[in-house]
């Protein structure tokens, strides 16, 4: 999957949690995001890339 896309899924999910303020997570921590999103995605090929972005961000930011 495209990372420009993976990313901007990303970032939208985190405005679910912060609106339209600046989010606090550098590029860092997107991409380490991104890298737990793509391990998921190799363990679960039939999960939906949408629900695994969500879990993956709640994830992150509760843990």
């Amino acid at each position: 999957m495209d990372e420009k896309l993976v990313k901007k899924m990303i970032k939208n999910c985190l405005k679910q949690y912060y609106g339209d303020e600046s989010q606090p997570l550098g590029e860092r921590d997107v991409n380490d995001i991104g890298e737990r999103l793509y391990r998921l995605k190799e363990a679960e090929p039939e999960a939906h890339m949408h629900d695994i972005v969500n879990d993956i961000v709640y994830e992150f930011l509760t843990g």
